[in-house]
């Protein structure tokens, strides 16, 4: 099921612990992040071949971490329109959505926009650069995915 962030909150009960994706192109940056205590984290960079192994992997992770609902990025151009990469996006939250017999459940997700996450992923890491953790170049897409799930966090927290 596709909602929008705000009908998000109604969906989950309990315990929500939610996973953020920044689908690029050929990695699928992931992190963790809990309703309940308002923490985020970056977990992981999937480098699966196609979609089924990414589904597995992420599979794998929910059944780990309890997820209830993904949180994914949406690209949209600086003018607020939608192009060639959103389209992409939304036909792969539409694939995750029909993948619930791999997931193990049935996805609650919700598209956040995500024009700033990528320049927010390399402050981060020129942050940490400086601080000579170099492996952080690594985890660009983790960290990516970890400002979608910050900024999702707090539009659910509104």
């Amino acid at each position: 099921m596709i909602v929008g962030i705000k009908e998000l909150r109604a969906k989950l009960t309990g315990r929500a612990r939610l996973l953020a994706l920044d689908h690029a192109k050929t990695r699928i940056g992931v992190a963790l992040g809990d309703l309940t205590t308002g923490l985020a984290t970056p977990l992981t960079v999937l480098n699966g071949k196609n979609f089924t192994e990414n589904v597995g992997l992420l599979a794998m992770l929910c059944q780990e971490y309890g997820i209830k609902a993904f949180i994914i990025g949406l690209p949209l151009d600086m003018d607020g329109s939608e192009g060639p990469r959103a389209q992409s996006v939304r036909h792969f939250a539409l694939n995750l959505e029909k993948a619930k017999e791999q997931l193990g459940f049935k996805p609650v997700i919700a598209f956040v926009d995500e024009r700033l996450t990528s320049f927010d992923a390399d402050e981060r890491i020129a942050e940490l650069d400086r601080r000579g953790q170099t492996k952080a170049r690594e985890m660009q897409d983790a960290l990516a995915a970890l400002a979608i799930m910050e900024d999702a966090l707090r539009q659910l927290g509104d």
